[in-house]
C-alpha cells in the first residue's frame, strides 16, 4: 500500500472516530454539559474557552507525534536525513518555552477573573428577591428546610424558575459536598460550620442533584431530585406540605437524623425554629456560638 493510501486511510479512521463521539454526546445524558442554570452556564462556557486555548498546544503536540512516528519507523527506507541532535537548537527550545509559557498567563488570567465572578458568596443579579433555603447534609440524605414557607424536605429540592435561591448549608453528619451539575457547582458542606451558594435555574425541569464526596457506606444513594418550576406552582406545593405533611418536631429530627440509605423524598411542615443553627452549635466549642456565620 503506498503512503498517500495510508495516511488517507488514518484521515478516515480519525475522522469516522470524530463523528462516533460526537452523535454519542449528543444522544447521552451528560448534566455538565447541559447546564440549565445560570451559574452552571458560566462554568460550562469557562470549561469550553479553557479546552479550547488548550488545544492549541495539545492539537499540535498529537500532530507531531504522528507524524514523528510515521518518518521515523523502522520499515522507512528514504534516504531522507536523520537529524536527531536537535538540543541545542535555540529557535525550537523558545518554540516549546514561549507558546506554553503565553497559554499559561492567559488560562492564569481567566481562572482568576472566574473564581472572583462564580464566587459561590456572590448573589445573582435579579429583579426577584432570592428563596433562602438551608440544607443539612445527613447520613446519607438531604434535608431541605424553607424557612419562610416553614416546610422542609428529604431528597426532593422544589424552586421557581428566573428566581435565585440562597442555600445555607452544613452537615449533622461527615463533611460532604452538594451539587447539582446542571445548576450550579459543588460546594462543601461540613459539621459546626456555614456556607452558602446561590443559584438560579433558567428552565423548568427535573436535575439530578447527588453528593459528590464519599461519606460512608450509603454514598452511592445520597442522591435527591431538583425539580424547578413556576412561581404558581412552587407556591402550590409550599401550602400543600405545610396544610398536610406532619411537624418536623426535634424528636422526629432525631429520627431522621439516623443513619439510613435510599430513603424516598419525605415531607414536613413547620420544622422547629433554629433547626439549622442549633445543628451548627451542638459541633462547635463551648462559648463560640458567635462563630455561626
Amino acid at each position: 500500500m503506498s503512503s498517500k493510501k495510508k495516511v488517507l486511510g488514518l484521515g478516515l479512521a480519525v475522522l469516522v472516530v470524530l463523528i462516533i463521539s460526537g452523535s454519542y454526546l449528543s444522544s447521552v445524558n451528560i448534566p455538565l454539559l447541559q447546564p440549565r442554570g445560570i451559574v452552571a452556564d458560566k462554568e460550562f462556557r469557562l470549561l469550553l474557552s479553557v479546552t479550547g486555548i488548550m488545544c492549541i498546544v495539545v492539537i499540535p503536540v498529537f500532530i507531531l507525534l504522528g507524524y514523528i512516528v510515521w518518518k521515523y519507523r523502522d520499515t522507512n527506507n528514504s534516504k531522507k536525513k536523520y537529524l536527531p541532535d536537535w538540543d541545542s537548537n535555540r529557535y525550537i527550545e523558545g518554540l516549546w518555552w514561549i507558546i506554553p509559557s503565553i497559554i499559561i498567563f492567559i488560562l492564569s488570567i481567566i481562572t482568576w477573573n472566574a473564581t472572583y465572578a462564580l464566587n459561590p458568596f456572590n448573589p445573582l443579579a435579579s429583579t426577584e428577591k432570592a428563596l433562602n433555603i438551608q440544607v443539612i447534609a445527613l447520613d446519607w440524605k438531604w434535608l431541605f428546610i424553607y424557612p419562610s414557607e416553614k416546610v422542609a424536605s428529604i431528597n426532593k429540592l422544589v424552586i421557581p424558575v428566573n428566581r435565585p435561591v440562597h442555600f445555607y448549608l452544613t452537615s449533622d453528619a461527615p463533611m460532604n459536598s452538594f451539587w447539582i451539575p446542571q445548576l450550579s457547582g459543588q460546594i462543601y458542606s461540613m459539621p459546626g460550620m456555614q456556607t452558602q451558594l446561590y443559584i438560579m435555574a433558567n428552565r423548568e425541569g427535573h436535575y439530578r442533584g447527588w453528593s459528590a464526596n464519599i461519606s460512608g457506606i450509603g454514598f452511592a444513594s445520597m442522591t435527591f431530585d431538583t425539580a424547578v418550576t413556576s412561581d404558581i406552582n412552587f407556591n402550590h406545593w409550599a401550602h400543600q406540605v405545610d396544610k398536610t405533611a406532619p411537624k418536623l418536631t426535634n424528636a422526629a429530627y432525631s429520627v431522621l437524623s439516623r443513619p439510613s440509605s435510599y430513603v424516598a423524598p419525605k415531607y414536613y411542615s413547620h420544622p422547629q425554629p433554629n433547626l439549622f443553627n442549633d445543628t451548627i452549635s451542638k459541633y462547635m466549642v463551648p462559648g463560640k456560638q458567635g462563630m455561626v456565620m
